[in-house]
């Protein structure tokens, strides 16, 4: 009988143990498998929320993505408020004014989320008109269950002046580290 029961015992161990070498097949995604996180998909809706309220400048819209605590940093190197932001949305001294934001990254801090993304910003530079492109890192606080953006820093990226000079990869060496390998010049 002993016997009986030590092997039930060691069928049912090693019926276990096959199991959980081999878990059941996921049923959805993982959020690190699919193409954007759950936070990303989340942080990009606040963005077009953002970008919808300064291309249909809409006032109320703009209030309910920026803190009252909010400041800027343009491209430019301007800050402002969110207050002064209001008061250029209303006074709409730029027309052509229309933003477009990517989100790329959202890290999770508590109740602080930053994001990072792309952004073009087609406005006038005197009497031309621009695309402005850059990249931005927007900082949200966790307000009343949703989320408002407390500070925005955006960098303007260079323009390629000539986009037919551009330099020829190595694929033998795909980046360059000074005093190692292959260089411009020869031994000396």
């Amino acid at each position: 009988m002993t016997r009986l029961v030590t092997g039930f015992y060691v069928f049912l161990l090693a019926i276990c143990l096959a199991v959980a070498q081999n878990p059941a097949p996921a049923t959805s995604q993982s959020a690190a498998a699919s193409a954007e996180s759950p936070a990303i998909q989340e942080f990009q809706k606040i963005e077009d929320d953002w970008d919808n309220a300064i291309n249909m400048r809409d006032q109320y819209a703009l209030e309910l993505v920026l803190s009252p605590l909010f400041v800027d940093v343009s491209a430019g190197g301007d800050i402002t408020t969110r207050n002064q932001q209001l008061a250029q949305l209303i006074t709409g001294e730029d027309k052509t004014l229309h933003l477009g934001q990517k989100v790329i990254t959202v890290r999770m801090l508590g109740d602080i989320a930053v994001a990072n993304g792309t952004y073009v910003m087609h406005h006038k530079a005197g009497s031309a008109e621009v695309d402005e492109k850059g990249v931005f890192t927007h900082v949200f606080e966790r307000v009343h269950g949703g989320w408002l953006c407390i500070n925005s820093q955006r960098t303007r990226l260079p323009e390629d002046t000539n986009p037919k000079h551009k330099k020829q990869s190595n694929d033998e060496m795909p980046f360059h580290i000074p005093f190692i390998g292959k260089g411009d010049k020869g031994s000396q």
